[in-house]
């Protein structure tokens, strides 16, 4: 399958882009019309509208929409976003099937295949509203673990002249948009774009409402394709290479060329030469299961699926050659065994889980140069949940749906309470150690008891408490499914994490990091890395998409020498800025792989021992550009350092280069200059004001639009003397670059390119840093 080009990108963005905002309106008109945000129902409803009109009352709070304490109103700003999402992409899907030759009529005989036009004829017959419903209608029987068919949210009609405008957008998308690889995974960046905007332009703290949006980034191919290749490819290699195959060949290539697996190239694997020939670089991972059906992955960030369908198309050509397995036997044992994901948001999970799915229908015998793909069939129940649900049901409701005076009950009750903040926490969750399990110890697995034998108590409670109880019950079994994944421990955990810098997390989610990972709490993506070095099993891996500046940085310090020490490093590839397609505020990532060590009293000793000899690869693809990137990943040089080595260096800092000489610290200081928390509100160019007051306004420079000498000196700032609005926000930090003022000094340009230029001995900007000497006299 093709990658999207540029212009079908944007078409696609675009596309999206309208879809939600006309499919919110029409939820919205839709809701507003059944009067879901009121206490009663209008006079006018028939007896079926008013029951529906309950169901997405219970469901709008179950999502988290308030309920007023006087009853008089409730929230609809969740159940809007629900019914927007899902009506639109259940049509969407529909017409990935139909253009795929994957949708199906449900027969009772077997599925029929039925193409869009088949089911345009069929409408009337079915007592469907148009083409789209009937279509997305047997979409949701083929995937009834991504569209929930008694749901209320498709009983729902939207607006004609709305569905109409969602009808007219899908169908002007050209049919190579759903043929190509890499649609689904921008289809939900792109639904979340504008509320991303909105969010980063507010500058509000990031709590449970704003996550989703803001740390959603869909990760790049060539970096899903070089963290697979070296973990698990590179697994695969040392199995598939003869000592003969690693002594005699002449270059990286003719290893790749012989170690591929079938019909899947591994173009990103590295080797290193070594005395008796090449290696894979990131290692052989010989600690790993032998068996490919002990083989556990997990991606606890999953988004739209994209590691995840990656590992699938990587494992089923294995299965199938090391146990002699068909097609559609290999993808069931895959899918069975082999990929697990976890998600934040439950709009994203169903993505990735239809993303799954398509990817199996769609997968073509690798033994056959032109093969078939495999088509439909009944696939296993995908291992992909979410770990973000809400726990809004009150404790009364949640502890019914377990039977009175049992030990899931006392255990529910617990469940309740550990839970609660799963909606910012989301994969952060750790349910082993939670109270409700020690409470469940002894009886069968908690969560999987949960997840398959929750009860519904009728009694004596009323419609409307029998509705919240059935939301509620649907919610713990995903909780369940979700506390399931999170209870395991995984062979190979890959992922791209969310990156979100502490200063911009709301109050919970940092004392939540500061409590429980206080070496890595400087940001989410080191936050998680080191949770998914906790998700793995012993001599587990962790390949992942991550922060570059905690290498370096001296807020990381602890935290590097924790993963030094106790962890075994196998291969760092620095990507540095502009590595995502995505138009966004830039900064540096790395591509990363690590193993889990040993921390047990015991055999600590001796595993570090081994792990200070460990010889730990390097490369630099820092290039501006992706292409560059590309080929840097597949052909750069490979710097090969021992692990211990690092910890001789100042703070423990990562970096391959060889250096000698003195620190420049001997003899200046660096320093970072203000951030205004709202540079708009609070700077100005000097010519914008006829006259310099200098009790309101102070000289700022900022970083240059040019690089000469004598430059970036245009600004003004409202300092107000240090007695203004300025100093008394919180967002605002006048930072150690005060010290510089008046002296003689070095400024930087520290984004992008590191080039130096005049200090004017004024206030700077914290896109500037300063080199202020400690005796002046060192400057030229």
């Amino acid at each position: 399958m093709h990658v999207l080009e540029s212009s079908q990108r944007s078409q696609l963005e675009n596309t999206i882009t309208k879809a939600h905002a006309i499919a919110e309106k029409a939820a919205t008109t839709a809701l507003k019309y059944l009067c879901v945000d009121e206490k009663t129902a209008p006079a006018g409803l028939s007896e079926e509208e008013k029951v529906l009109r309950r169901k997405l009352r219970a469901h709008g709070r179950q999502l988290g929409d308030r309920l007023s304490s006087n009853d008089k109103w409730q929230d609809m700003d969740r159940l809007v976003e629900e019914v927007a999402y899902e009506h639109w992409h259940r049509m969407l899907f529909a017409r990935f099937l139909g253009e795929n030759n994957l949708l199906m009529y449900p027969d009772p005989g077997g599925p029929i295949p039925i193409t869009l036009e088949e089911c345009q004829d069929l409408v009337e017959e079915e007592n469907a509203r148009n083409t789209w419903e009937l279509a997305a209608r047997f979409a949701a029987h083929m995937l009834p673990q991504i569209f929930q068919k008694e749901s209320p949210i498709f009983a729902l009609n939207l607006p004609p002249e709305n569905q109409q405008e969602l009808e007219r957008l899908l169908a002007e998308l050209p049919a190579d948009v759903f043929k190509a690889s890499d649609s689904l995974g921008w289809v939900y960046q792109y639904w979340q774009s504008d509320k991303k905007d909105a969010i980063n332009k507010s500058e509000v703290k990031i709590g449970e409402r704003e996550l989703p949006a803001v740390t959603q980034l869909f990760t790049e191919p060539y970096m899903v394709h070089f963290l697979l290749d070296n973990s698990l490819g590179a697994w695969w290699a040392a199995r598939r290479l003869a000592a003969s195959d690693l002594a005699s060949a002449q270059s990286e290539e003719e290893l790749r060329a012989r170690a591929a697996i079938p019909g899947v190239p591994l173009n990103y694997l590295r080797f290193v030469r070594e005395d008796k020939g090449w290696t894979p670089a990131a290692g052989t991972f010989e600690q790993w299961p032998q068996k490919l059906s002990d083989f556990k992955l997990l991606d606890p960030c999953c988004g739209s699926g994209h590691f995840l369908v990656a590992a699938l198309h990587m494992l089923v050509p294995m299965r199938m050659h090391e146990e002699n397995l068909s097609l559609k036997e290999a993808i069931e044992a895959v899918l069975k065994d082999n990929v697990h994901g976890l998600e934040l948001d439950q709009r994203c999970v169903k993505i990735a889980a239809f993303a799954l799915a398509f990817s199996a229908w769609t997968f073509a015998d690798p033994a056959e140069e032109s093969g078939a793909p495999l088509g439909y069939c009944q696939l296993p129940e995908l291992h992909v949940a979410c770990s973000g649900l809400p726990v809004t049901a009150n404790e009364e409701d949640w502890e019914a749906l377990a039977p009175e005076h049992s030990r899931m009950r006392n255990a529910l009750k617990l469940l309740y309470e550990d839970f609660c903040n799963a909606p910012i926490l989301g994969s952060l969750l750790s349910p082993s150690g939670s109270t409700a399990a020690r409470v469940a110890e002894g009886d069968e697995n908690l969560f999987a008891l949960l997840h398959k034998n929750l009860v519904l108590e009728e009694g004596s409670a009323d419609a409307e408490q029998q509705d919240a109880r059935r939301e509620a019950s649907v919610m713990a079994q995903g909780l369940a499914k979700a506390a399931i994944l999170l209870n395991e421990k995984y062979t190979l955990i890959s992922t791209n994490v969310p990156f979100l810098s502490k200063n911009k997390e709301d109050e919970f989610l940092q004392s939540f990091c500061e409590t429980y990972y206080p070496e890595a709490k400087q940001n989410t993506a080191t936050v998680f890395l080191e949770r998914s070095l906790k998700l793995c099993l012993e001599n587990g891996t962790v390949a992942t998409v991550t922060l570059q500046d905690w290498l370096f940085q001296p807020s990381f310090k602890n935290f590097r020498k924790k993963l030094l020490t106790k962890n075994t490093w196998h291969l760092v590839a620095r990507l540095g800025a502009k590595s995502f397609q995505t138009p966004m505020y830039d900064f540096n990532v790395q591509l990363i792989i690590i193993s889990r060590g040993n921390n047990s009293t015991e055999n600590f000793a001796l595993f570090s021992q081994n792990k200070m000899q460990n010889i730990m690869r390097g490369l630099d693809a820092s290039s501006r550009k992706i292409y560059n990137k590309i080929v840097d990943l597949q052909n750069s040089l490979l710097y090969s350092v021992s692990q211990s080595k690092f910890l001789t260096h100042r703070d423990a800092r990562i970096t391959f280069e060889e250096f000698s000489g003195t620190f420049l610290s001997k003899y200046a200081d660096g320093l970072v200059g203000l951030q205004t928390g709202d540079d708009p509100m609070f700077l100005i160019n000097f010519w914008e004001v006829p006259e310099i007051d200098k009790n309101v306004w102070e000289f700022l420079q900022q970083t240059p639009d040019i690089y000469t000498e004598y430059t970036g000196q245009t600004m003004l700032v409202r300092w107000e003397k240090g007695n203004g609005l300025l100093l008394s926000l919180s967002t605002s930090r006048p930072t150690q670059g005060l010290r510089a003022v008046g002296n003689g000094g070095i400024a930087l340009h520290r984004m992008n390119q590191i080039l130096p230029y005049h200090y004017a001995k004024e206030r700077f900007h914290q896109n500037v840093a300063v080199l202020l000497p400690h005796d002046q006299k060192d400057l030229p």
